[in-house]
């Protein structure tokens, strides 16, 4: 008898199939905890809420109405246990296609660490009137996310302590992101100083 004899033998498709069921178990049951989670702050939005949740691709998505919008991020921080703000964007509806209340439209990513959840917050934001209570005093990562959007796409927020532009010069006049922003801009880099590296001057 060989030494290789005694050594056990391991089914590898049998350990594989096992393991890849732990995880699609894992998935659902996060998945089920977000349906939760999503559930209840739509109930506790009550009249506020504007649509949802809804799930695309297993990610929870409620739209509030911008009112109720502080509030209901502070509720998901202290009572639903969402600590962590991963991103704040915006998305302008000007060229998409179907029906879209506001042109505007900010969106919250939230994570619970706790529980391992998601959710996505939504509120729309009319283009004559673009401003958005600010969520820096929730979490304070919301600073830089919320100028990058107000430099980009000219929503301000409101009590924000420090509302300037963060990637576009403080002088710059337009809001790259929107939509009826041209392609190739407007001609403002022709006008943009040139910053050279020591060496090209050198060379």
């Amino acid at each position: 008898m060989s030494h290789g004899d005694l050594l056990p033998t391991v089914d590898h498709a049998q350990v594989v199939a096992e393991r890849r069921g732990r995880s699609a178990q894992a998935v659902e049951r996060r998945r089920m905890r977000e349906r939760e989670l999503a559930k209840e702050a739509a109930r506790w939005l009550g009249d506020d809420l504007v649509e949802g949740p809804t799930e695309f691709r297993g990610q929870q998505t409620i739209v509030c109405t911008l009112q109720s919008a502080h509030a209901l991020l502070r509720h998901l921080r202290d009572a639903l246990g969402f600590d962590m703000l991963t991103d704040l964007t915006a998305v302008d509806a000007l060229q998409l296609e179907g029906d879209h209340p506001e042109r505007f439209w900010v969106v919250w990513n939230l994570a619970n660490l706790t529980q391992n959840a998601l959710l996505l917050v939504k509120a729309y934001v009319p283009e004559d009137d673009p401003v958005v209570p600010t969520a820096s005093d929730v979490w304070p990562a919301a600073d830089w996310a919320e100028r990058e959007v107000y430099d980009m796409f000219g929503i301000e927020f409101s009590s924000h302590p420090n509302l300037i532009r963060l990637l576009m010069p403080a002088e710059y006049s337009g809001h790259p992101l929107r939509k009826d922003y041209p392609l190739r801009g407007r001609g403002e880099r022709d006008n943009f100083p040139v910053i050279r590296r020591s060496n090209e001057e050198d060379a």
